[in-house]
């Protein structure tokens, strides 16, 4: 599955590879590779730092209003209502 990425996350991870061509990605704080229980710790601290009360996962980040997925169906371009848009410019406030 392909999910859109804002381009200041693709930036990161551009930057966060480098000339890596293989192994890990992303990597937990002991340098391991980051497991789905990784994941789903940094997304639920950073939703609970957000001021969102409602529980959140990875998964979450995955879904969509069906109202706005026909919107994305039929204008591709406009994604920035993704939810990995509006992590990233919830990120992108929190570092400033």
């Amino acid at each position: 599955m392909t999910i859109p990425l804002a381009p200041r996350t693709a930036r990161a991870i551009d930057l966060a590879i480098g000339e890596h061509t293989d192994g890990p990605v992303f990597l937990a704080a002991d340098g391991r590779r980051l497991d789905r229980h990784g994941a789903g710790r940094i997304v639920r601290k950073t939703a609970r730092r957000a001021g969102i009360a409602k529980a959140v996962t990875p998964h979450t980040l995955r879904h969509a209003d069906p109202r706005t997925t026909m919107r994305y169906d039929r204008a591709r371009g406009s994604l920035d209502r993704h939810a990995t848009y509006i992590v990233a410019a919830y990120l992108a406030g929190a570092a400033r």
